[in-house]
Protein backbone atom coordinates (compact mmCIF):
# COMPACT_ATOMS: atom_id res chain seq x y z
CA UNK A 1 0.00 0.00 0.00
CA UNK A 2 2.91 2.39 0.67
CA UNK A 3 4.10 1.84 -2.47
CA UNK A 4 0.57 2.64 -3.80
CA UNK A 5 0.02 6.35 -2.17
CA UNK A 6 3.74 6.97 -2.85
CA UNK A 7 3.17 6.93 -6.58
CA UNK A 8 0.36 8.88 -6.15
CA UNK A 9 2.27 11.93 -4.95
CA UNK A 10 4.33 12.33 -7.95
CA UNK A 11 0.83 13.40 -10.24
CA UNK A 12 0.87 16.17 -12.56
CA UNK A 13 -2.48 18.11 -13.22
CA UNK A 14 -4.25 18.16 -16.36
CA UNK A 15 -5.79 21.18 -17.56
CA UNK A 16 -9.69 19.84 -17.56
CA UNK A 17 -12.17 22.53 -18.80
CA UNK A 18 -14.80 22.73 -15.48
CA UNK A 19 -18.65 23.58 -15.31
CA UNK A 20 -21.60 22.98 -13.04
CA UNK A 21 -25.21 23.77 -12.89
CA UNK A 22 -28.20 22.57 -10.99
CA UNK A 23 -31.73 21.62 -12.06
CA UNK A 24 -31.40 18.65 -13.84
CA UNK A 25 -34.74 15.66 -14.34
CA UNK A 26 -34.30 13.12 -12.13
CA UNK A 27 -34.00 9.60 -13.10
CA UNK A 28 -35.66 6.86 -11.55
CA UNK A 29 -33.84 6.38 -8.32
CA UNK A 30 -33.45 2.56 -7.73
CA UNK A 31 -34.93 -0.01 -10.59
CA UNK A 32 -35.11 -3.85 -11.28
CA UNK A 33 -32.25 -5.49 -12.46
CA UNK A 34 -31.83 -4.13 -16.05
CA UNK A 35 -29.99 -7.38 -17.78
CA UNK A 36 -27.50 -6.54 -20.49
CA UNK A 37 -27.21 -7.81 -24.51
CA UNK A 38 -24.69 -10.50 -23.33
CA UNK A 39 -27.30 -12.35 -20.55
CA UNK A 40 -28.65 -15.76 -21.82
CA UNK A 41 -25.51 -16.20 -23.95
CA UNK A 42 -22.37 -18.06 -23.79
CA UNK A 43 -19.38 -15.06 -22.32
CA UNK A 44 -17.67 -13.76 -25.15
CA UNK A 45 -14.92 -12.22 -23.07
CA UNK A 46 -12.39 -13.63 -20.72
CA UNK A 47 -10.67 -12.92 -17.49
CA UNK A 48 -7.68 -11.41 -18.56
CA UNK A 49 -5.67 -8.63 -20.33
CA UNK A 50 -7.77 -7.33 -23.43
CA UNK A 51 -7.41 -4.64 -26.30
CA UNK A 52 -9.75 -2.38 -27.53
CA UNK A 53 -9.81 -0.10 -30.50
CA UNK A 54 -10.94 3.50 -29.38
CA UNK A 55 -10.18 7.18 -30.63
CA UNK A 56 -8.17 5.32 -33.48
CA UNK A 57 -5.60 3.87 -30.50
CA UNK A 58 -5.01 0.53 -29.10
CA UNK A 59 -6.07 1.16 -25.70
CA UNK A 60 -5.51 -1.98 -22.58
CA UNK A 61 -7.81 -3.13 -20.09
CA UNK A 62 -7.73 -6.37 -17.25
CA UNK A 63 -11.01 -8.04 -16.94
CA UNK A 64 -11.87 -10.12 -13.95
CA UNK A 65 -14.67 -12.31 -14.21
CA UNK A 66 -16.61 -13.78 -10.69
CA UNK A 67 -15.49 -17.44 -10.43
CA UNK A 68 -18.84 -19.62 -10.92
CA UNK A 69 -20.41 -16.84 -13.66
CA UNK A 70 -23.82 -17.47 -14.66
CA UNK A 71 -24.84 -15.78 -18.14
CA UNK A 72 -28.08 -15.79 -16.55
CA UNK A 73 -27.43 -13.65 -13.85
CA UNK A 74 -27.06 -9.67 -14.27
CA UNK A 75 -23.90 -9.07 -12.60
CA UNK A 76 -22.94 -5.97 -10.89
CA UNK A 77 -19.62 -3.61 -12.83
CA UNK A 78 -16.84 -1.84 -10.89
CA UNK A 79 -13.83 -0.09 -13.20
CA UNK A 80 -10.84 0.79 -10.55
CA UNK A 81 -8.90 3.56 -11.83
CA UNK A 82 -5.30 3.57 -10.76
CA UNK A 83 -3.27 6.74 -10.13
CA UNK A 84 -0.93 9.06 -11.51
CA UNK A 85 1.99 6.33 -12.07
CA UNK A 86 0.35 3.42 -11.19
CA UNK A 87 -0.98 0.60 -13.83
CA UNK A 88 -3.65 -1.11 -14.78
CA UNK A 89 -2.22 -4.16 -13.35
CA UNK A 90 -0.96 -2.21 -9.69
CA UNK A 91 -5.22 -1.56 -9.34
CA UNK A 92 -5.75 -5.39 -10.18
CA UNK A 93 -3.32 -7.19 -8.34
CA UNK A 94 -3.44 -5.04 -5.22
CA UNK A 95 0.46 -4.10 -5.15
CA UNK A 96 2.49 -5.56 -1.80
CA UNK A 97 -1.32 -6.22 -0.24
CA UNK A 98 -2.32 -8.65 -3.57
CA UNK A 99 -5.43 -10.04 -3.24
CA UNK A 100 -6.86 -7.96 0.02
CA UNK A 101 -6.55 -4.70 -1.86
CA UNK A 102 -7.31 -5.72 -5.45
CA UNK A 103 -9.06 -3.01 -6.73
CA UNK A 104 -9.14 -0.88 -3.59
CA UNK A 105 -10.32 -3.93 -1.10
CA UNK A 106 -13.41 -3.86 -3.00
CA UNK A 107 -12.72 -7.84 -4.85
CA UNK A 108 -12.27 -9.10 -1.60
CA UNK A 109 -15.74 -8.10 -0.03
CA UNK A 110 -17.61 -8.62 -3.73
CA UNK A 111 -15.72 -12.51 -3.31
CA UNK A 112 -17.25 -12.86 -0.21
CA UNK A 113 -20.75 -11.54 -1.18
CA UNK A 114 -21.45 -14.59 -3.69
CA UNK A 115 -19.03 -13.87 -6.44
CA UNK A 116 -21.10 -10.49 -6.83
CA UNK A 117 -19.07 -8.41 -9.18
CA UNK A 118 -17.13 -8.12 -12.56
CA UNK A 119 -14.05 -6.22 -11.99
CA UNK A 120 -12.20 -3.73 -14.57
CA UNK A 121 -9.14 -1.99 -14.27
CA UNK A 122 -8.58 0.20 -17.47
CA UNK A 123 -5.12 1.57 -18.78
CA UNK A 124 -4.56 5.19 -19.00
CA UNK A 125 -2.07 6.60 -21.53
CA UNK A 126 1.08 7.56 -20.37
CA UNK A 127 -0.28 6.31 -16.96
CA UNK A 128 -2.55 9.06 -16.36
CA UNK A 129 -5.60 9.91 -17.37
CA UNK A 130 -5.33 13.77 -18.96
CA UNK A 131 -8.95 13.14 -21.34
CA UNK A 132 -7.57 15.09 -23.91
CA UNK A 133 -10.56 16.40 -26.04
CA UNK A 134 -12.95 13.46 -23.95
CA UNK A 135 -10.40 10.73 -25.20
CA UNK A 136 -10.41 8.47 -22.26
CA UNK A 137 -14.01 8.78 -21.41
CA UNK A 138 -14.52 7.29 -25.25
CA UNK A 139 -12.32 4.31 -24.33
CA UNK A 140 -14.96 4.17 -21.28
CA UNK A 141 -17.83 4.10 -23.53
CA UNK A 142 -15.96 1.44 -25.92
CA UNK A 143 -15.56 -1.42 -22.53
CA UNK A 144 -18.73 -1.09 -21.50
CA UNK A 145 -20.40 -1.46 -24.48
CA UNK A 146 -17.73 -4.42 -25.26
CA UNK A 147 -18.60 -6.09 -21.42
CA UNK A 148 -22.61 -5.36 -21.71
CA UNK A 149 -22.53 -7.17 -25.40
CA UNK A 150 -20.55 -10.31 -23.99
CA UNK A 151 -21.16 -10.71 -20.33
CA UNK A 152 -24.44 -10.46 -18.58
CA UNK A 153 -24.54 -7.24 -16.65
CA UNK A 154 -26.84 -5.26 -14.66
CA UNK A 155 -26.97 -1.94 -16.83
CA UNK A 156 -28.36 -0.24 -13.65
CA UNK A 157 -24.95 -1.42 -11.70
CA UNK A 158 -22.08 0.07 -13.22
CA UNK A 159 -19.65 2.27 -10.85
CA UNK A 160 -16.48 3.98 -10.98
CA UNK A 161 -13.60 4.68 -8.66
CA UNK A 162 -10.47 5.48 -8.40
CA UNK A 163 -7.41 7.62 -6.15
CA UNK A 164 -6.00 10.40 -7.20
CA UNK A 165 -5.31 10.86 -11.18
CA UNK A 166 -8.01 7.58 -11.05
CA UNK A 167 -10.14 9.79 -8.75
CA UNK A 168 -10.23 12.69 -11.16
CA UNK A 169 -11.21 10.23 -13.98
CA UNK A 170 -14.26 8.78 -11.68
CA UNK A 171 -15.38 12.41 -11.27
CA UNK A 172 -15.13 12.76 -14.77
CA UNK A 173 -17.63 10.05 -15.76
CA UNK A 174 -20.12 11.68 -12.54
CA UNK A 175 -19.91 14.75 -14.74
CA UNK A 176 -20.32 12.88 -18.18
CA UNK A 177 -21.98 9.93 -17.73
CA UNK A 178 -24.59 10.35 -15.25
CA UNK A 179 -26.94 8.30 -16.89
CA UNK A 180 -24.48 5.62 -17.68
CA UNK A 181 -22.96 4.87 -13.88
CA UNK A 182 -24.95 4.72 -10.86
CA UNK A 183 -22.54 5.71 -8.58
CA UNK A 184 -18.81 6.89 -8.11
CA UNK A 185 -16.26 6.74 -5.38
CA UNK A 186 -13.67 9.08 -5.58
CA UNK A 187 -10.97 8.86 -3.55
CA UNK A 188 -8.55 11.91 -2.90
CA UNK A 189 -9.34 13.30 -6.24
CA UNK A 190 -9.86 16.50 -7.83
CA UNK A 191 -10.77 17.96 -11.07
CA UNK A 192 -7.84 16.59 -13.65
CA UNK A 193 -9.86 14.82 -16.03
CA UNK A 194 -12.61 17.45 -16.81
CA UNK A 195 -15.87 17.68 -16.74
CA UNK A 196 -17.93 17.74 -19.61
CA UNK A 197 -21.76 18.57 -18.44
CA UNK A 198 -21.93 18.28 -14.37
CA UNK A 199 -25.48 19.07 -14.42
CA UNK A 200 -27.06 15.61 -13.92
CA UNK A 201 -27.66 14.21 -10.59
CA UNK A 202 -25.46 10.76 -9.68
CA UNK A 203 -24.73 8.98 -6.17
CA UNK A 204 -21.82 10.61 -4.83
CA UNK A 205 -18.79 9.42 -2.31
CA UNK A 206 -16.11 11.38 -1.82
CA UNK A 207 -12.83 10.74 0.63
CA UNK A 208 -10.09 13.12 1.33
CA UNK A 209 -7.03 13.70 3.98
CA UNK A 210 -7.29 16.50 5.86
CA UNK A 211 -3.29 16.91 5.34
CA UNK A 212 -3.32 15.45 1.80
CA UNK A 213 -0.37 17.74 0.40
CA UNK A 214 -1.02 17.07 -3.11
CA UNK A 215 -4.31 17.33 -3.73
CA UNK A 216 -5.47 19.42 -0.67
CA UNK A 217 -8.79 18.65 0.38
CA UNK A 218 -10.36 21.91 -0.83
CA UNK A 219 -9.65 20.27 -4.68
CA UNK A 220 -12.24 17.32 -2.94
CA UNK A 221 -14.45 19.43 -1.77
CA UNK A 222 -15.56 21.33 -4.76
CA UNK A 223 -15.96 18.04 -6.62
CA UNK A 224 -18.72 16.74 -3.42
CA UNK A 225 -20.15 20.16 -3.96
CA UNK A 226 -20.45 19.72 -7.52
CA UNK A 227 -23.31 16.75 -6.61
CA UNK A 228 -24.16 18.15 -3.70
CA UNK A 229 -26.28 21.00 -5.78
CA UNK A 230 -26.88 18.17 -8.70
CA UNK A 231 -28.72 16.15 -6.39
CA UNK A 232 -30.50 18.71 -4.64
CA UNK A 233 -29.13 18.09 -1.17
CA UNK A 234 -29.22 20.57 1.58
CA UNK A 235 -25.83 22.60 1.75
CA UNK A 236 -23.59 21.98 5.30
CA UNK A 237 -20.22 22.02 5.99
CA UNK A 238 -20.42 18.54 7.16
CA UNK A 239 -17.58 17.54 10.36
CA UNK A 240 -14.43 16.84 9.65
CA UNK A 241 -11.83 15.28 12.40
CA UNK A 242 -9.74 16.92 14.33
CA UNK A 243 -5.80 17.87 12.75
CA UNK A 244 -3.96 14.64 15.22
CA UNK A 245 -6.64 12.45 15.58
CA UNK A 246 -5.69 9.64 13.19
CA UNK A 247 -9.80 9.15 12.70
CA UNK A 248 -12.12 10.04 10.36
CA UNK A 249 -16.03 10.91 10.02
CA UNK A 250 -18.39 10.28 7.45
CA UNK A 251 -21.01 12.31 6.58
CA UNK A 252 -24.36 11.51 4.67
CA UNK A 253 -25.83 14.62 3.04
CA UNK A 254 -29.35 15.44 3.82
CA UNK A 255 -32.34 16.26 1.82
CA UNK A 256 -30.49 14.35 -1.34
CA UNK A 257 -33.32 12.83 -4.24
CA UNK A 258 -34.11 9.78 -3.52
CA UNK A 259 -31.71 7.06 -4.23
CA UNK A 260 -29.15 10.09 -5.02
CA UNK A 261 -26.86 10.57 -1.56
CA UNK A 262 -23.58 12.60 -1.55
CA UNK A 263 -21.10 10.94 0.95
CA UNK A 264 -18.16 12.78 2.13
CA UNK A 265 -15.71 10.88 4.36
CA UNK A 266 -12.91 13.18 6.13
CA UNK A 267 -9.90 11.67 7.70
CA UNK A 268 -6.69 12.74 9.79
CA UNK A 269 -4.12 12.11 6.87
CA UNK A 270 -2.37 12.50 3.45
CA UNK A 271 -2.64 11.70 -0.25
CA UNK A 272 -3.81 7.81 0.76
CA UNK A 273 -6.71 5.91 -0.69
CA UNK A 274 -5.64 3.53 2.52
CA UNK A 275 -5.32 5.37 6.07
CA UNK A 276 -5.72 3.04 8.59
CA UNK A 277 -7.33 4.42 11.58
CA UNK A 278 -5.60 5.54 14.64
CA UNK A 279 -2.01 5.01 13.10
CA UNK A 280 -0.38 6.69 10.43
CA UNK A 281 0.09 3.83 8.16
CA UNK A 282 -1.87 2.43 5.42
CA UNK A 283 -2.91 -0.99 4.00
CA UNK A 284 -5.70 -2.61 3.03
CA UNK A 285 -7.02 -3.05 6.75
CA UNK A 286 -8.01 0.45 5.97
CA UNK A 287 -11.83 1.36 6.82
CA UNK A 288 -12.05 2.79 2.99
CA UNK A 289 -12.88 -0.56 1.36
CA UNK A 290 -16.17 -1.58 3.37
CA UNK A 291 -17.01 1.78 3.54
CA UNK A 292 -16.86 2.59 -0.31
CA UNK A 293 -18.53 -1.57 -0.38
CA UNK A 294 -21.81 -0.19 1.79
CA UNK A 295 -21.88 2.90 -0.51
CA UNK A 296 -22.31 0.77 -4.12
CA UNK A 297 -24.18 -2.13 -2.87
CA UNK A 298 -27.05 0.06 -0.88
CA UNK A 299 -27.96 0.67 -4.96
CA UNK A 300 -27.96 -3.11 -5.58
CA UNK A 301 -31.42 -4.31 -7.69
CA UNK A 302 -31.03 -7.59 -6.76
CA UNK A 303 -30.61 -7.43 -2.97
CA UNK A 304 -33.88 -8.54 -1.29
CA UNK A 305 -35.66 -6.16 0.96
CA UNK A 306 -34.66 -5.81 4.26
CA UNK A 307 -37.34 -7.50 6.85
CA UNK A 308 -39.60 -4.69 8.21
CA UNK A 309 -37.99 -3.09 11.36
CA UNK A 310 -34.59 -4.52 10.20
CA UNK A 311 -32.22 -1.52 10.77
CA UNK A 312 -28.81 -0.53 11.19
CA UNK A 313 -27.89 1.50 14.56
CA UNK A 314 -25.42 4.15 13.54
CA UNK A 315 -23.39 6.67 15.72
CA UNK A 316 -24.24 10.19 14.65
CA UNK A 317 -20.56 11.52 15.41
CA UNK A 318 -18.49 8.19 14.13
CA UNK A 319 -20.44 7.46 11.14
CA UNK A 320 -20.11 3.73 12.42
CA UNK A 321 -22.42 1.29 13.01
CA UNK A 322 -24.30 -0.78 16.49
CA UNK A 323 -22.02 -4.30 16.45
CA UNK A 324 -21.46 -7.26 17.75
CA UNK A 325 -17.51 -8.13 17.78
CA UNK A 326 -17.02 -10.77 15.15
CA UNK A 327 -20.69 -11.81 14.74
CA UNK A 328 -20.27 -13.74 18.23
CA UNK A 329 -23.90 -14.67 19.22
CA UNK A 330 -22.08 -15.59 23.41
CA UNK A 331 -24.66 -13.95 25.84
CA UNK A 332 -22.72 -11.04 27.76
CA UNK A 333 -20.64 -9.76 24.27
CA UNK A 334 -20.83 -5.76 24.41
CA UNK A 335 -21.68 -4.27 21.50
CA UNK A 336 -18.84 -1.89 19.89
CA UNK A 337 -18.70 0.59 17.06
CA UNK A 338 -17.02 -0.64 13.35
CA UNK A 339 -17.85 -0.16 10.11
CA UNK A 340 -21.04 -0.63 8.74
CA UNK A 341 -20.96 -3.57 6.54
CA UNK A 342 -24.09 -4.92 5.97
CA UNK A 343 -23.69 -8.09 9.01
CA UNK A 344 -26.15 -9.74 10.60
CA UNK A 345 -24.55 -8.78 13.82
CA UNK A 346 -24.89 -5.36 12.45
CA UNK A 347 -28.92 -5.60 11.73
CA UNK A 348 -31.26 -4.65 15.16
CA UNK A 349 -34.80 -4.97 14.63
CA UNK A 350 -37.15 -3.05 17.45
CA UNK A 351 -39.52 -5.24 18.60
CA UNK A 352 -42.81 -3.99 19.84
CA UNK A 353 -42.06 -4.15 23.88
CA UNK A 354 -39.25 -2.13 23.10
CA UNK A 355 -36.97 -4.54 22.36
CA UNK A 356 -33.30 -4.19 19.78
CA UNK A 357 -33.38 -7.79 18.79
CA UNK A 358 -29.87 -8.86 16.44
CA UNK A 359 -29.60 -12.59 15.01
CA UNK A 360 -33.52 -12.86 15.37
CA UNK A 361 -33.34 -13.81 19.55
CA UNK A 362 -30.64 -11.98 21.23
CA UNK A 363 -31.42 -8.48 22.44
CA UNK A 364 -29.28 -5.30 23.60
CA UNK A 365 -29.34 -5.11 27.43
CA UNK A 366 -27.75 -3.50 30.11
CA UNK A 367 -28.46 -5.56 33.27
CA UNK A 368 -31.46 -4.84 36.32
CA UNK A 369 -28.59 -2.87 38.11
CA UNK A 370 -28.21 -0.54 35.21
CA UNK A 371 -26.08 2.78 36.38
CA UNK A 372 -23.08 5.49 34.51
CA UNK A 373 -21.03 3.27 32.88
CA UNK A 374 -22.80 0.17 32.73
CA UNK A 375 -21.81 -2.24 29.67
CA UNK A 376 -24.31 -2.60 26.80
CA UNK A 377 -24.47 -5.82 25.88
CA UNK A 378 -26.93 -8.75 24.21
CA UNK A 379 -28.01 -11.73 26.31
CA UNK A 380 -31.00 -14.32 25.16
CA UNK A 381 -34.19 -11.94 25.26
CA UNK A 382 -35.91 -12.35 28.48
CA UNK A 383 -39.15 -9.50 28.08
CA UNK A 384 -36.92 -7.66 31.34
CA UNK A 385 -37.07 -3.60 31.80
CA UNK A 386 -33.41 -3.69 31.21
CA UNK A 387 -34.26 -5.17 27.58
CA UNK A 388 -36.32 -2.13 26.40
CA UNK A 389 -35.16 1.25 24.86
CA UNK A 390 -36.86 4.13 24.06
CA UNK A 391 -35.53 5.60 20.90
CA UNK A 392 -36.14 9.51 21.07
CA UNK A 393 -36.82 11.85 18.06
CA UNK A 394 -33.58 14.00 19.18
CA UNK A 395 -31.80 10.50 18.09
CA UNK A 396 -30.75 9.83 21.59
CA UNK A 397 -31.82 6.05 22.33
CA UNK A 398 -32.41 5.46 26.88
CA UNK A 399 -32.83 2.53 28.31
CA UNK A 400 -36.63 2.38 29.56
CA UNK A 401 -35.51 1.06 32.99
CA UNK A 402 -32.80 3.33 33.53
CA UNK A 403 -33.10 6.59 31.32
CA UNK A 404 -29.79 6.34 30.90
CA UNK A 405 -28.78 7.17 27.00
CA UNK A 406 -26.77 5.05 24.64
CA UNK A 407 -23.45 6.07 25.30
CA UNK A 408 -19.84 5.57 23.10
CA UNK A 409 -17.04 5.26 25.74
CA UNK A 410 -15.29 8.68 25.98
CA UNK A 411 -16.77 10.60 23.00
CA UNK A 412 -14.61 7.75 20.73
CA UNK A 413 -14.90 7.32 17.45
CA UNK A 414 -12.78 4.26 16.31
CA UNK A 415 -13.43 0.71 15.76
CA UNK A 416 -13.90 -1.37 18.66
CA UNK A 417 -15.01 1.63 20.58
CA UNK A 418 -17.30 0.08 23.49
CA UNK A 419 -20.80 1.60 23.93
CA UNK A 420 -22.25 2.05 27.60
CA UNK A 421 -24.72 3.85 29.33
CA UNK A 422 -24.51 6.94 30.57
CA UNK A 423 -26.62 10.19 31.70
CA UNK A 424 -27.84 12.17 28.71
CA UNK A 425 -25.41 15.03 27.99
CA UNK A 426 -26.89 15.90 24.38
CA UNK A 427 -23.40 14.65 23.36
CA UNK A 428 -22.47 13.57 19.69
CA UNK A 429 -21.82 10.40 21.24
CA UNK A 430 -24.94 9.83 22.43
CA UNK A 431 -27.46 10.61 18.92
CA UNK A 432 -27.74 7.40 17.21
CA UNK A 433 -30.20 7.32 13.90
CA UNK A 434 -31.72 4.04 12.46
CA UNK A 435 -31.08 3.32 8.81
CA UNK A 436 -32.90 0.34 6.65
Amino acid sequence: MSVLAALGLVLTAASPSFSTAAGAPTPAPKAAAAPSAGCGKSPALTSGTRTIQSGGQNRSYILRIPAGYDSNRPYRVFFGFHWRGGTAADVDSGGTDGYNWSYYGLRRLADGANNSTIFVAPQGNGNGWANPGGQDVAFVDAMVNEIKAGLCVDTAQVFAGGFSYGGGMSYALACSRATVFRAVAVYSGANLSGCDGGTQPIAYMGLHGLRDNVLPISMGRQLRDTFVRNNGCTAQNPPEPANGSLTHTITTYSGCRSGYPVVWAAFDGGHDPGPIEGSTGSGWRTWTSAAVWQFITQFDSNAPEQPSGDQRIVGQQSGRCLDINNSTTANGTQAQLWDCNGGANQRWTRTDGKQLKVYGNKCLGAGQGAANGSPVAIWDCNNQADQQWNVNSDGTITGAQSGLCLDAVGQATANGTKIQLWSCTGGANQRWRLES
